[in-house]
């Protein structure tokens, strides 16, 4: 299965235990494959540093430029086509939908209300992660601990 993951979901599978770090450890085990692109990883690295996100990557004992490079190695980074603006209250999130559109994706996981509420772009279905954890089968989701 190939994924792409919003920022939002990145920043929630490196920082927390919820359902985005289970397709994470997924993606680990090679049994999906994710694919990003520059302007995803530019992006994963400037809301990485923000204030906001200080404790916690101090709690995590990682730093921006530690996290952004672990996620880099492991997606595939994928040239995203130039497309038509479709989400005009928030363009950054045309960004993701490039990528999936570049990665051939099977589906974008996100957890952003605009992305969401298309539910699909182009033939490619928007989930949340923990609806795409559902429907993968909890069998297929390694433990993480």
């Amino acid at each position: 299965m190939r994924l792409v993951f919003d920022t939002n979901i990145v920043i929630s599978a490196l920082l927390w235990h919820e359902a985005p770090r289970h397709l994470l450890h997924v993606a680990h085990s090679s049994a999906v494959q994710l694919f990003t692109s520059l302007p995803l990883l530019f992006e994963l690295d400037e809301v990485l540093r923000r204030e906001k996100f200080r404790v916690r990557l101090h709690e995590a004992q990682a730093t921006a430029d530690d996290l952004v490079l672990g996620y880099a190695a492991l997606a595939i980074l994928v040239e995203p086509p130039v497309i038509a603006p479709v989400v005009l209250s928030d363009p950054d999130d045309d960004n993701v939908l490039a990528c999936a559109l570049a990665a051939n994706a099977d589906v974008v996981v996100s957890g952003d209300r605009h992305l969401l509420q298309m539910g699909v772009y182009s033939t490619i279905p928007i989930l949340p992660a923990d609806v795409l954890i559902d429907q993968m089968g909890q069998e297929s989701i390694p433990d993480s601990g």
